[in-house]
């Protein structure tokens, strides 16, 4: 009893956070064709299966159709996606293109090839968005891969840069949107296995695995454990942000600024040190 109530509990709360998603940042509207993208991984399956639940209960009506880019790596199961989707009866379409050809012939041998591959995929899900008249491109990124592209961006490019739940796609033709933007991937891994879902592993194309992200991964995988509540109070910060009490000249006007004589709670309390509510502080020793 008491696991079926825990499970029943995990789906409540991702249906909540992809629900929540949806509306902060109007993700999908009536009338909306959601392209939702499937590798054959946890994220991907269950992006799929609470969007199906959303669209049974939403008070607009959406169109789903379910893609899968079949990229032609050696070993690839091609029946288990065509029969999983079948069984749920929805509309999909699986697109044969061999990038992994390309890739091979192109990069060298020992170095990886995810740069070129996500290029490649990234370029031929643009043009099948088209083909279907797709208006939403749904991505299977949850909470930790925006948090991980954060500090990614900053150790290594210098930018102060995340993964936004919605955007414009750099082709400039597609609305790409991040469903499981609030979503754990704790809890995505509990539901994989609880739906037991067919998964497909991720390492057919033999491809060295992104150090740097895995370094980042495991940086705050020891910050959650050592300090509960460090990753939500992480993510909180990402959508609570003060343009004028970071450094940069171009999302604030640092040149031309003034005193204007009105009290300002956002403002600078130059000559205080910083306190935090209990609930935030961080020991970072």
């Amino acid at each position: 009893m008491d696991h079926e109530y825990e499970n029943n509990k995990l789906q409540k709360r991702l249906r909540a956070n992809v629900g929540k998603a949806i509306s902060d940042y109007n993700m999908i509207e009536d009338g909306d064709t959601v392209m939702v993208c499937l590798s054959g991984g946890k994220d991907s399956y269950s992006m799929l299966d609470i969007l199906l639940g959303l669209q049974k209960s939403a008070p607009i009506s959406f169109k789903i159709v379910a893609i899968n880019l079949d990229q032609g790596q050696p070993g690839f199961p091609k029946h288990i996606l065509p029969e999983y989707l079948s069984s749920l009866g929805i509309e999909y379409k699986i697109i044969e293109e061999d990038t992994y050809s390309t890739v091979k012939r192109v990069i060298e041998e020992g170095k990886t090839t995810c740069g070129l591959c996500s290029r490649l995929r990234r370029g031929i899900l643009y043009r099948v968005a088209k083909e279907i008249g797709a208006t939403k491109i749904a991505l299977g990124h949850h909470r930790d891969d925006i948090l991980e592209t954060l500090f990614l961006n900053m150790f290594y490019g210098g930018k102060l840069k995340g993964m936004p739940a919605k955007l414009v796609s750099d082709d400039g033709n597609n609305i790409v949107i991040r469903p499981l933007a609030y979503c754990a991937e704790k809890d995505l891994i509990k539901y994989a296995e609880v739906k037991n879902f067919p998964i497909i592993p991720c390492n057919l194309c033999g491809s060295q695995p992104n150090l740097q992200r895995q370094v980042i991964k495991e940086m705050l995988n020891e910050w959650s454990k050592k300090y509960p509540g460090r990753i939500q109070t992480m993510f909180r910060a990402m959508q609570n942000v003060v343009p004028s009490h970071l450094m940069d000249t171009q999302q604030f006007d640092f040149v031309n600024i003034q005193s204007t004589g009105i009290a300002n709670p956002e403002g600078d309390i130059a000559f205080d040190r910083e306190s935090f509510a209990e609930s935030a502080v961080i020991n970072l020793v």
